[in-house]
Order: C-alpha cells, then structure tokens, then sequence
C-alpha cells in the first residue's frame, strides 16, 4: 500500500511540472525559446518597431551623387566592392577600375555571374535600399550620413543584376534571396547595418526576419571586412 502511494505522488508530481513547464510565461513573441546572446536573431530585438514612413522627398542624389572614394584609397566603393568580391579580376588601369571577372557562387542566385565592363551581368546591391532607410529613419540624418550609408561596405554587395533588380527596394518581409542557402546571412546583414545606423523596422519585418533567422538560431552578425557573411555560428 505504502508503495503504490509512493507511485501515485510521484506521479502527481510529474503531471504538475509538465504542466508548469507547459505554462511558463515566455516574453518573446510566442514562437520558439529566446535568442542566444550576440547571434543575428537575439539582435532583431535591439531594432526600433515602427510604421513606415512616406517615400516623400526620396531621391537617390541624397545619399551622395553616385559611388565616392570613402577609403581614400584611390578607388570608388563600387571598384573596392567588385575587386572584393569578383575572382580572376583584369584592371583596365592597373590597380582601380575592373575590366572584368567572375562573380562565383553569385549570393542571390547560387550561380556564377560573369562581369564585362560596359556590359556587366553584376550589380552592386545595398542589402540595405536607399528608399527602404529613407522610409525609416534615413530622412533624419545628415548629408554626411547619408553619404556613409551608401558607400559602406557593411551593406554593398556584388550580386546578380536581373535578380538585384526584382528586389527593388524590398525590405525582408518583401523579399529574399530565390537563393535558399544564403537567406539567412542576407538577413543577418539586414540586421547589422540596420542596428549600426539606426534604422528601425516595421513589425512584418521584424516577423519575416525572425523567421528567416529561427532556421539558424546561431547565425552571427557579419563583421564589416566580412564580403558575403558565413555559415550559421561564424562571424
């Protein structure tokens, strides 16, 4: 008799802390356990929540009149971008302007895009629009600013022209890579350039990129000198 009151409490007892654990207040947005500290998904939540604003005023002359040499290394952005991220790159004048090259394992598409000045296939993408920031935050800013913002390599990308082009100006509830396997360091770079200058998020986008991020809870934040982002758990 003795025994089977041991069995019973036991019991009990087991029914009460599923159901304990079942209920336990969670404070996140009701899908899946928290973020682990310092990955992609944990940093969605350091973003400013907020409605859109009007595309009024928006011209892309507002962040500088085309590409600049922010480096001063002798090269505008787009060469450094092409020179970073192209393989078997030709110089038309040595060391700056690229007459051609291989964009291999383009990100967008998983495909090699091949680039021919004057003719290119290759785009130079801000993961990041232009008319997306201005909507969120970027009207603010100074000139200067705007300036950074579009010449940082954080948020430029070689990639392949024609997709480049269906994005638009797509945020990430509008848009991601047709690549599968890059989705989620696209959307990690979203977050670091996003977090770096302040530019908040409407909350479908925080949803779509919390999605995109669940599917690889460890995926770093890409460190500025990082081209395309790595793996989940690499910088």
């Amino acid at each position: 008799m003795l025994t089977y009151r041991r069995t019973l409490a036991a019991s009990a007892l087991a029914v009460v802390a599923l159901i304990t654990s079942a209920c336990s207040p969670w404070t996140g947005d009701g899908a899946g356990p928290p973020a682990a500290s310092g990955t992609a998904l944990a940093a969605v939540d350091t973003l400013t929540v907020k409605g859109r604003a009007p595309k009024t005023g928006y011209d892309r002359d507002a962040f500088g009149r085309g590409w600049v040499d922010v480096d001063r290394n002798g090269c505008g952005t787009r060469e450094d971008i092409l020179k970073r991220d192209l393989t078997g790159v030709r110089y038309a004048d040595g060391h700056c302007k690229v007459a051609s090259g291989t964009l291999a394992d383009d990100p967008y598409t998983g495909t090699d895009v091949p680039y021919v000045r004057g003719r290119s296939k290759v785009d130079i993408d801000h993961v990041v629009a232009l008319s997306d920031a201005w909507q969120k935050g970027a009207q603010q800013w100074s000139a200067e600013t705007r300036r950074r913002f579009a010449n940082d390599p954080l948020n430029l990308l070689a990639v392949d022209a024609a997709t480049n082009r269906r994005k638009s100006d797509g945020d990430a509830a509008t848009w991601l890579p047709p690549n599968g396997a890059y989705r989620c360091a696209y959307v990690a770079r979203q977050v670091a350039v996003k977090k770096k200058y302040e530019v908040w998020i409407t909350e479908g986008e925080r949803d779509a990129m919390k999605r995109v991020l669940r599917e690889c809870p460890q995926q770093k934040l890409p460190q500025e000198g990082d081209p395309a982002g790595g793996p989940a758990g690499k910088p």
